[in-house]
């Protein structure tokens, strides 16, 4: 029983994983340019949540038009 326990742990874990590095996947799926700066931010302050918040807004941004006519 004791391996169900540690299988359930690392699924957990992986879960979790997968959470924390929203901001990170919705970069990739964008094809954003700043994807590894998304990342490091991420990997690196992302344990706060506002750290998290603004890797996340940072991947959902669009890139603004130019205003040349």
């Amino acid at each position: 029983m004791e391996a169900i326990g540690g299988l359930f742990g690392i699924f957990i874990m992986l879960v979790v994983a997968a959470f924390y590095f929203i901001p990170t996947v919705v970069a990739l799926a964008r094809k954003k340019e700043n994807v590894v700066a998304i990342f490091i931010l991420n990997l690196l302050l992302g344990w706060s949540f506002i750290g998290w918040v603004i890797a996340l807004v940072w991947a959902c941004t669009t890139k603004p038009e130019s205003l040349e006519a």
